[in-house]
């Protein structure tokens, strides 16, 4: 390694770093003096020797910089002491994915330092003179005439004094582009330049200096020396743009902007090279000036009250652009200024004429009578210059119109309405003029007064045919209406005589035949029924046109409009008629429907057409449209037939008969009149109607009593350790695990569980007894009806209409039916007991 020696002022320059250098890639040491200044080199390391070619290189310790030639420097002060420093040099190849490390030790040794120093006679101390090493920045200026080379700057390293010091460059300018522009002298350090530069292109070049040793010691850290190169005023200012226009309207007041030049200069920002000043150098058209520019923004504004666009549209200036903050050796240029002068309407309208006269024919319309012009200064086609015409007396009747011609400007004067000879034979119009702009008083203009003119109409006197007074006609008729109804009348006058005499009517061909007109008198009749269902009387109106024929064959026309209204041709209708009621008699909700519009349909009334089952069943009111149907009070099942009147709002009424299942059911899809409710054996969800339940229950009181009556015959103690051994659990068991259905809920019905296959319930007495209900093949309580003795269904009718059984019974009508027969079977059981 070579010897390391401290870069910048130190007050022993002759002290020597020694390192020693162990295998490549392994270890490095350095020995260093206890205190090291920052930017002070450490020593070198042969990197190519660890890693050829290291893309990374970098230190595992911030405090010291590794040099891509392998020089260590410190980057802040290092103090050891007595003690030892390591760092590690970390090298990596990006390419080949090589990574390698080199270890470096730092041994402080006084007295190695010591011995370096006399072998190498750098024992006494150096003075130090005027460094030279960091020169400041160089200049050079741009388009220098030489003579080349030309020297710009030297550099010198102070270890010149101790070491023979060879110099070299490198960087732009010297082997970068632009190639060859400067070098330095390897002995002395002076740099040159070959030939002249363009600031411009290059404004400055910042190069690196070398200082080594014959052997390739590199005493001194690189110098990154700059060359700046001095501008030289080579560029004159240019424009930004070949032409410039700006607008301003006219009229506008003095310091208005109107628009702002723009030019530039290459040459170095911020000195007098490119510190520009502008001036106006002509006007066209070449009269009074009447806009400035600021000298040093290029802003235009402008400068006189008189700008009119009547006398000048447009102007044309030229602008110079001059550095060197205007002085007359300066570079300058030129650029163009086109200004327009935009319109305001500061020129009233005015009519060419004061007068003009109009000739008409009575009754014509949509005609034009006349046009007028008027005379603006204002530009052609802009709003200050549009003409907008009023007619401002003598049109109260509007009878005319005045409208514009966008493409001429002029006044077209037109009949809207006919005008009557026989009322007036002349009409006096006056007429004024704006324009589409407010106006605008200009300096230059007079204070306005409104144009006006008048106009004249003469009326023409022609024979004119027959007039239908009114000329519209709205007749109204009901739907339904018999053929020939008279529905009004429609007359027409002679405007010369003001009479209908002699006058003829007739409808024009092609018109609808719902109507007829008499010829001579004018009546308005129905030629068919009318029926807005039928055909184009769907739309429910008509226009016809009526003739009216004098008798010089004149003709005039009117026109008739007939409204067919609505009638009430219809009876409402209850569109469902068939029902299913349940058990739970929830309203029936009946909804009628009716083809009439308003006011003969909603709201509809309804009530029951038949009085003797309005006793029995009853209607209330739902909405407008709708009712609910249900029974007064308690009916057997079945099926009833009820015939509802349902009246609309015009009183129209029709009756529907509505038919109503009362079945006995939870839901109406379970009510099925044709198939009997059977009961599955062996099911998991097993569903018991109340006449097997109750067969069951009877069945099994039945089967007690025999057993009761053999046990009786062969021994009474037989039959109390029977009963007793029954009876001794006070419950009776369940055959399967099914839980009570929710119609059998109830604190006198437990479930039971038993051995054998067959299901049943419960029946918990008063006096704690319980007998089994033994399912049966075939068995129902239909079995036991008759005899005298009242069944379920019996009491659930009431006394006894014969209905069909559905064996769905609710529990309360089950328990009142089976309560009091279990007691009194009970206590006949008890008493033979006892017996």
């Amino acid at each position: 390694m070579a010897p390391a020696a401290p870069r910048g002022p130190r007050l022993f320059l002759g002290l020597l770093v020694l390192s020693l250098c162990c295998e490549a890639c392994k270890k490095a040491i350095f020995h260093i003096p206890s205190v090291l200044e920052a930017g002070t080199l450490v020593g070198r390391v042969n990197l190519k020797e660890c890693l050829r070619s290291a893309e990374m290189i970098r230190s595992s310790d911030p405090v010291f910089k590794i040099l891509e030639d392998g020089s260590v420097y410190t980057t802040s002060v290092v103090s050891l002491s007595s003690e030892k420093k390591t760092f590690t040099i970390l090298l990596k190849d990006i390419q080949e994915h090589i990574e390698k490390k080199i270890h470096v030790n730092l041994v402080t040794d006084e007295e190695k330092i010591q011995i370096q120093k006399t072998r190498h006679a750098r024992d006494t101390v150096l003075k130090r003179t005027k460094r030279r090493w960091g020169p400041i920045p160089s200049v050079m200026i741009e388009n220098s005439l030489g003579p080349f080379p030309l020297q710009i700057q030297q550099v010198q390293s102070d270890t010149a004094q101790n070491y023979t010091i060879y110099y070299s460059a490198s960087g732009p300018g010297i082997d970068q582009d632009p190639k060859g522009l400067f070098y330095i002298e390897r002995e002395t350090g002076n740099i040159f330049a070959t030939r002249a530069v363009d600031r411009e292109q290059y404004p400055s070049f910042q190069i690196i200096c070398f200082a080594s040793t014959p052997d390739g010691y590199s005493p001194e850290v690189p110098l990154v020396h700059t060359i700046r190169i001095e501008d030289d005023n080579d560029n004159a200012p240019y424009f930004t743009q070949d032409l410039f226009e700006f607008c301003v309207p006219e009229n506008s007041k003095p310091g208005i902007m109107v628009g702002k030049m723009i030019a530039e200069d290459r040459d170095e920002p911020f000195t007098l090279h490119t510190t520009l000043k502008y001036r106006i150098v002509s006007q066209t058209p070449p009269v009074t000036p009447v806009f400035g520019i600021h000298s040093d923004t290029g802003v235009i504004s402008v400068l006189s009250p008189q700008l009119d666009r009547e006398l000048v549209s447009k102007y044309t200036l030229l602008i110079e652009a001059r550095d060197m903050a205007g002085q007359p050796f300066g570079l300058c240029t030129t650029g163009t200024a086109v200004i327009t002068i935009e319109d305001t309407n500061d020129n009233a309208p005015s009519f060419k004429h004061m007068q003009y006269e109009a000739r008409v024919e009575e009754n014509r319309v949509d005609v034009e009578i006349l046009r007028v012009s008027v005379n603006d200064l204002d530009e052609f086609d802009s709003p200050g210059s549009k003409a907008v015409f009023e007619i401002i007396r003598g049109n109260d009747d509007r009878s005319f119109e005045i409208t514009t011609d966008r493409s001429t400007n002029e006044g077209i004067l037109c009949v809207v309405k006919g005008l009557d000879y026989e009322s007036s034979k002349q009409r006096i119009l006056v007429i004024s003029v704006n324009n589409e702009a407010p106006y605008v008083l200009a300096p230059h203009s007079r204070q306005l007064a409104q144009s006006t003119s008048t106009v004249v109409v003469h009326v023409i006197d022609v024979d004119e045919g027959p007039v239908f007074k009114p000329c519209f006609l709205s007749l109204e008729v009901k739907e339904c209406e018999q053929m020939g109804t008279l529905i009004g009348r429609y007359l027409a006058e002679d405007p010369e005589t003001g009479n209908s005499e002699g006058i003829c009517y007739r409808i024009a061909p092609g018109q609808c035949n719902w109507i007829s007109i008499g010829e001579k008198t004018g009546e308005i009749r129905t030629s068919k029924v009318l029926d807005r269902d039928v055909g184009d009387m769907r739309r429910g109106r008509c226009n016809i046109t009526v003739l009216a024929i004098d008798r010089n064959g004149k003709t005039g026309t009117g026109t008739i409009q007939v409204i067919i209204k609505p009638g009430n041709k219809n009876y409402p209708r209850i569109a469902k008629t068939e029902y299913i009621m349940c058990r739970d008699r929830k309203p029936i909700c009946l909804t009628a429907q009716d083809a009439d519009e308003s006011p003969f349909s909603m709201p509809f009334v309804y009530r029951v057409a038949d009085r003797g089952l309005s006793a029995s069943w009853k209607v209330t009111r739902h909405n407008d449209k709708s009712a609910y149907l249900a029974p007064r009070g308690e009916i057997p099942f079945g099926k009833y037939t009820i015939p509802v009147s349902v009246s609309d709002n015009g009183g129209k009424q029709g009756v529907t008969s509505v038919t109503v299942n009362y079945c006995d059911c939870d839901t109406p899809s379970d009510c099925n009149e044709e198939i009997p409710r059977v009961i599955p054996r062996a099911s998991s969800n097993v569903t018991l109607g109340v006449w097997a339940i109750l067969a069951m229950i009877l069945g099994s009181l039945l089967l007690l009593l025999i057993l009761i009556t053999i046990c009786g015959c062969s021994g009474s103690g037989v039959m109390r350790r029977q009963v007793t051994d029954d009876c001794a659990n006070h419950n009776l068991i369940i055959s399967n695990t099914e839980a009570p259905g929710e119609e059998v809920m109830d604190h006198n019905i437990i479930p039971l569980q038993s051995t054998n296959d067959q299901g049943g319930y419960g029946i918990k007495t008063g006096d704690q007894q319980t007998f089994e209900m033994v399912k049966g093949k075939g068995h129902t309580l239909e079995s036991i009806k008759g005899g005298g003795h009242q069944t379920l269904g019996s009491v659930k009718e009431g006394g006894g209409q014969p209905m069909v059984d559905t064996c769905r019974y609710s529990y309360s009508e089950w328990h009142n039916f089976t309560h009091p027969r279990l007691g009194e079977e009970s206590i006949r059981g008890h008493t033979l007991i006892k017996n």
